[in-house]
């Protein structure tokens, strides 16, 4: 498959009847980091939703017709961290967009993919403690605030 020019970030969440609670994810390459699934776009996916399906698959099991929210959240990621896709690409191209999704599970069950070495079910504080990148905090707090003011469910 060919790499797309964009990277995807999902956020499994679960509502229960006294809270709210998203799924963290620690990565098996990189110490100490958590995260929401994240990963590249393929050219054969065709949208950034695809990919998102895709990538909560293979990471972590999810379904791939589980409840999905598009948030409005992006970011520009260097291209510096994908360098076999950067000579693709051409050297003309330096950041490519993160595109942010939700998706809405039923209960608490992950498969963890060989990406992650372990992960963590918890509420909104929590997570933003958790997380190191900022484009997950920031997309955290817009799905929270949405979640919370009744504007997604």
């Amino acid at each position: 498959m060919a790499r797309a020019k964009y990277q995807v970030l999902v956020i499994p969440y679960l509502k229960t009847e006294s809270a709210v609670l998203y799924c963290i994810f620690k990565r098996s390459d990189m110490d100490d980091c958590w995260q929401f699934i994240a990963g590249g776009g393929e050219e054969e996916d065709g949208t950034p939703l695809v990919s998102a399906r895709r990538e909560a698959s293979e990471e972590a099991g999810i379904p791939l017709d589980a409840l999905y929210t598009r948030l409005e959240s992006t970011c520009s990621i260097s291209t510096e961290h994908f360098p076999k896709a950067r000579r693709v690409w051409g050297e003309h191209c330096l950041v490519i967009p993160e595109y942010c999704f939700a998706v809405a599970l039923p209960d608490k069950t992950v498969r963890l993919s060989e990406e992650h070495t372990q992960f963590a079910w918890v509420g909104y504080d929590t997570a933003t403690q958790q997380l190191r990148y900022d484009s997950n905090k920031v997309a955290l707090w817009e799905l929270d605030n949405k979640l919370r003011s009744g504007l997604l469910f």
